[in-house]
């Protein structure tokens, strides 16, 4: 085997990514990336009624929010299907491999007459041992010759040795009677031909590593390390489904979760480094490894989510929030900010980032940017203007406009004033929020007063104070 980790993501596009497999290309791509591997992409569009390039472009896409580069181009595994059938024929040249003539309804009827004695329904083909002479001209598959005595044994990483008695496993179909190759032979050859170090994936897959060593084996071929991760349960304990809400990595994107907090999250669920639960990419590739996966099924927590998210948006960089909330506008199919809004929310984004969980709840504090005059109240902003007595914002106004526009002298004039006018400073501010924002829940006075700057601050308290 390689010195160099190889690990692969191989998702069938038949729909959208969900966060399952999301989660499965994190752990291979944080395996492989903390190593100085390499990360691998490979469709398995073997079945062509189901496979969709929508499918596949949605898979892309989630992988391109998410932030997980691949290397090399993407494997199209139906585009190796004459390489797989290449290596079924070897093994029937071999004879690893034989020739079976039994028709669907001689393996239904033995199957039906093993239940009615009692005896296993495995099917034993009769022409495992036959004479090749004996072969009719007729249609065939080519069945692998499964051990027939002894145990397999998966060293699994995550679920420890497995193992397997052998008089369990059937002679694999090969080929099918029409050339074409099944999924566990493609699979194989694929992740031999990448040079797959290291299978990570669902422990769903379990069962088949048995079968898929049979290949490996009878080609002489090194086993790859097998790492079975439990799945992902919903909070009621039941496997993530549709009924546990959103489930594609894009319909997290379109909520306005950022894709830090995601892998955040993910990679948390199901493994873990002591007690860290916010932790930084570099971390993550520096700390990850197989034997920190648990072999219980994670839960999926939308709380802890959120958590996680509101801490990465806080230490955010504000250029890359940007970058990434023009992308969620997109994928919410909302409507863009213009160039004027743009450069607004940069300037705002440092009194925003505290305490928003997800981009709509950020978006939702910038709102005061956002807006352009005149603004219209909500209807709890417009009963604390309904509440201002002895015109504050209009004794107010000419006293900002000499003020320097700093913090300490827009602190220190609007605390004078109240203290003139013997009112609590939180007096003053819910008239501000709302002449500012429309809103009663809004960033400080003093950053709203700051980020719009002199002219437009005065201009909304102006239309206030003044209405015509």
């Amino acid at each position: 085997m390689s010195d160099q980790v190889v690990t692969r993501f191989a998702p069938s596009p038949t729909g959208f990514l969900h966060i399952g497999g999301a989660r499965t290309a994190l752990f291979n791509w944080l395996y492989a990336r903390g190593r100085g591997g390499k990360f691998l992409l490979r469709i398995e569009d073997t079945d062509r009624e189901r496979s969709t390039p929508e499918a596949t472009a949605a898979i892309l896409q989630g992988m391109e929010w998410l932030g997980l580069d691949y290397d090399g181009d993407v494997i199209s595994q139906f585009e190796g299907a004459l390489r797989h059938a290449e290596v079924a024929h070897q093994l029937l040249s071999e004879g690893k491999a034989y020739k079976c003539f039994s028709t669907q309804e001689e393996i239904a009827s033995f199957r039906e007459q093993a239940r009615t004695e009692g005896k296993s329904t495995l099917f034993r083909s009769p022409w495992r041992d036959a004479d090749p002479a004996s072969h009719p001209d007729a249609p065939y598959v080519i069945r692998i010759k499964a051990p027939q005595d002894s145990t397999t044994v998966i060293g699994d990483q995550v679920q420890g040795d497995v193992t397997i008695r052998n008089d369990q496993l059937d002679d694999m179909i090969l080929l099918r009677s029409d050339g074409t190759p099944v999924y566990m032979l493609a699979v194989v050859v694929d992740d031999h031909d990448m040079g797959v170090t290291h299978v990570i994936r669902g422990d769903d897959h379990l069962n088949n590593a048995a079968r898929q060593m049979m290949i490996y084996e009878a080609m002489g071929w090194e086993v790859p390390v097998w790492a079975h991760i439990p799945l992902i349960h919903g909070p009621d304990g039941k496997k993530l489904s549709k009924r546990h809400g959103a489930l594609g990595a894009q319909e997290y994107q379109a909520m306005g979760y950022p894709a830090a907090g995601m892998r955040n999250y993910l990679a948390r669920l199901g493994w873990s480094h002591g007690d860290d639960e916010f932790f930084t990419d570099a971390q993550a590739k520096e700390w990850f490894d197989l034997d920190g996966i648990g072999k219980s099924p994670a839960r999926f927590d939308v709380k802890k989510l959120e958590n996680l998210c509101g801490q990465h948006i806080a230490v955010g960089e504000d250029a890359a929030l940007q970058q990434e909330i023009v992308a969620y506008l997109a994928a919410a199919e909302l409507p863009a900010l213009t160039d004027t809004q743009s450069g607004d929310l940069a300037r705002a984004m440092y009194c925003l980032k505290d305490r928003a969980r997800i981009f709509p709840e950020l978006l939702e504090k910038a709102h005061f940017t956002l807006i352009s005059r005149p603004i219209r109240p909500d209807e709890k902003a417009a009963k604390a203007l309904a509440s201002v007595s002895d015109g504050i914002l209009k004794e107010l106004t000419p006293q900002l406009q000499n003020a320097s526009w700093s913090r300490n002298e827009l602190e220190e004039t609007l605390n004078s004033y109240a203290e003139a006018n013997g009112v609590k400073f939180g007096k003053l501010a819910g008239p501000l929020r709302a002449a500012l924002a429309g809103r009663a829940v809004t960033p400080s006075v003093f950053d709203m007063m700051l980020v719009l700057g002199r002219d437009e601050t005065l201009a909304r308290l102006s239309d206030v104070a003044n209405p015509d």
